[in-house]
């Protein structure tokens, strides 16, 4: 087992913690529904069950992006956790349209809520959960760069945001006398649920069209390489893009035509060793150029690298391989 599988593997305990967590607040908040009678409460257990559903995708996902690659994926299959990360979304908009469908529905006959009391004590009980498992979630997705944690992790911290809207507004209603009020927190927490979704496809999107790293991730690359560069060696045209909890950079080497390929090669070998003690999660590919052809310059794409060439101190010492 590589290292980076067994990582991916490690990971799936968070998933199964998810899905025991959903589990359980199923039954918590289908209980605090049953005996209130709550739109509210009704919509915050509905949004539980698409946490299952979520959890789920997410495990399947974690599993299928700990792969190695193989024939017929020669750069892994990281990006599958992207997927989870869209239907996680698209379960969300399910999830909020059934909300708004049962407030509306309660909003135009309104009716009056029972044990309110044993219901959000309930509640608040399920939301602790989801608050810890939440918690969890979210470190582990940015401490490992997984998107299907984070948007496992993000669900669940909306949920949790949504019990507390319900919690409130249920309340309101035992203060008031307002049973109306029900259903308007109802609408809130269901529109809520709608830009959570909206959130997550985008960064789903963002992720299968390739989108490069972020500007200090670039910056820290770039200035890893320019520290390499000497009155001889420069380098351009750096490019990133990420793929899931893998990312990727290629650029060119420009070296002196005269050169042997041993000579440049070791150089390259050089550059890769420090990028990957540097950045050992990235995945690097670089292009050897003769800096003297004009033709190494008609590609120059990409992030611009700020190159303040140091003296080759170790050129004396080079020697050409025969």
């Amino acid at each position: 087992m590589t290292g980076a599988t067994g990582t991916r593997q490690h990971l799936e305990k968070f998933a199964w913690l998810s899905i025991a967590a959903a589990v359980a607040t199923i039954v918590l908040k289908t209980g605090a529904w049953w005996i209130t009678d709550s739109v509210g409460l009704l919509a915050d257990a509905a949004e539980s069950i698409v946490n299952l559903v979520a959890a789920v995708a997410a495990l399947i996902a974690l599993r299928v992006a700990g792969r190695v690659a193989d024939d017929d994926h020669h750069f892994g299959h990281s990006k599958a956790e992207y997927f989870s990360a869209a239907i996680e979304g698209g379960m969300i908009f399910v999830a909020a349209a059934f909300i708004i469908w049962q407030a509306i529905s309660r909003l135009l006959e309104p009716r009056p809520i029972d044990q309110v009391g044993l219901g959000l004590a309930i509640s608040v009980v399920a939301s602790v959960i989801n608050g810890a498992v939440a918690f969890l979630l979210i470190r582990a997705g940015r401490q490992h760069r997984s998107i299907t944690l984070r948007a496992d992790g993000q669900h669940l911290l909306t949920d949790v945001w949504t019990s507390v809207g319900v919690l409130v507004g249920v309340g309101l209603v035992v203060v008031t006398g307002l049973e109306v009020l029900d259903p308007i927190v109802a609408l809130l927490v269901g529109a809520n649920i709608l830009w959570t979704g909206w959130r997550l496809l985008n960064e789903s999107g963002t992720g299968l069209m390739d989108a490069a790293l972020t500007p200090q991730e670039n910056a820290d690359i770039a200035d890893t390489i320019a520290a390499q560069c000497t009155d001889e060696v420069t380098v351009h045209g750096l490019r990133t893009r990420v793929a899931g909890h893998v990312s990727f950079a290629e650029f060119h080497v420009l070296v002196p035509g005269a050169w042997s390929v041993r000579r440049a090669h070791d150089i390259v070998e050089d550059i890769e060793a420090v990028i990957a003690e540097e950045h050992p999660d990235l995945r690097v590919t670089v292009h050897i150029e003769p800096s003297e052809d004009p033709r190494s310059y008609d590609d120059f794409g990409g992030y611009e690298i700020p190159i303040e060439p140091l003296a080759d101190t170790d050129a004396a010492a080079r020697e050409e391989a025969p």
